[in-house]
Formats: C-alpha cells, sequence, structure tokens
C-alpha cells in the first residue's frame, strides 16, 4: 500500500462534481492502516502556465478515460488540511462535470490507478450520508456546506 502525504507547499487544484440519482462521485481517502476515513471527488493538480478547466479534463481523460463537459463556473475554496499528521494547503477550484452518455452506466463502482500506481474505488454518494459520527467525511473539509450554499446544480436527497 502507497503511503500517501500532503505536499509541502501550496497546491492549486481542480475537482469535478459529477451527480447520479442525486448522488456524488467521490473516491475514497484512506488511512495509513487502509480503512476508508473519507471521499473526495476526482480531480487534480493544475500545471504551470494551464487553466482549471484543462486540469479537470485531463485529470478525468487519465483517470477514467472519458472526456467530461465542465459545467458552468467554478466555486473557489481554500483547503487547508491534516492528514496522519502531515498539513496540506489547497486551493481549489471546484465544479460541475457531466459524462458522455452511458459512461459507467451499471456500475455502482470505479476502480482506477493514480499515476503513482495507487489502486482507487470511487463510488457515488449520497451528500446526507457523508460527514455522520461512525460514518465517512466529505473532503475537503466545508465542501458539503459550500455546496448547500452554492448556485452549482446539488440535487437534492
Amino acid at each position: 500500500m502507497t503511503t500517501w502525504r500532503p505536499h509541502p507547499h501550496i497546491r492549486v487544484v481542480a475537482i469535478g462534481l459529477h451527480w447520479r440519482g442525486g448522488r456524488l462521485l467521490a473516491a475514497e481517502v484512506r488511512d495509513d492502516a487502509g480503512r476508508v476515513k473519507g471521499v473526495r471527488p476526482l480531480g487534480g493538480e493544475i500545471e504551470f502556465g494551464k487553466s482549471w478547466r484543462a486540469a479537470l479534463v485531463r485529470e478525468f481523460s487519465e483517470e477514467l478515460r472519458i472526456d467530461v463537459t465542465i459545467m458552468g463556473e467554478p466555486l473557489v475554496m481554500e483547503n487547508i488540511f491534516v492528514h496522519e499528521e502531515s498539513t496540506g494547503h489547497e486551493v481549489m477550484f471546484i465544479a460541475d462535470v457531466a459524462f458522455p452518455d452511458g459512461a459507467f452506466a451499471g456500475q455502482e463502482r470505479i476502480d482506477f490507478r493514480e499515476d503513482n500506481g495507487e489502486q482507487i474505488v470511487a463510488r457515488w454518494f449520497d451528500l446526507a450520508d457523508l460527514d455522520l459520527d461512525g460514518g465517512p467525511e466529505l473532503y475537503p473539509t466545508g465542501l458539503k456546506d459550500l455546496l448547500r450554499g452554492s448556485k452549482l446544480d446539488v440535487p437534492s436527497s
């Protein structure tokens, strides 16, 4: 198993929100023991000289082998967090994305590999089931509240 630690500098990232039947697609985030501690929408780092839009399209193409359509303008959020006693700091562009018709139809989960070889599992989650005692958290912390107060097209549960 790969042990992931936050980068020691501020990262600028783009993450995409894909909804199916009112549920959000998010990848499992595991602790060092392999337990799921939370989930996070898919996306990744914005490369120098590239736009957040280009980064979002690139990440879905690399990870899921699909071309997404970005729906509207992003929310922007600062994310300062601690993972396994290491601090991370991100500025995030967060936007709704649409999948091509029929993409992953009938699948409840998507398995893929990150560039570093780490095996990732993504599933669709009801927002109401996240950030509850004993359940997985939605990362970044505060995203759930941000989505509820946003102009993005957040399906109701």
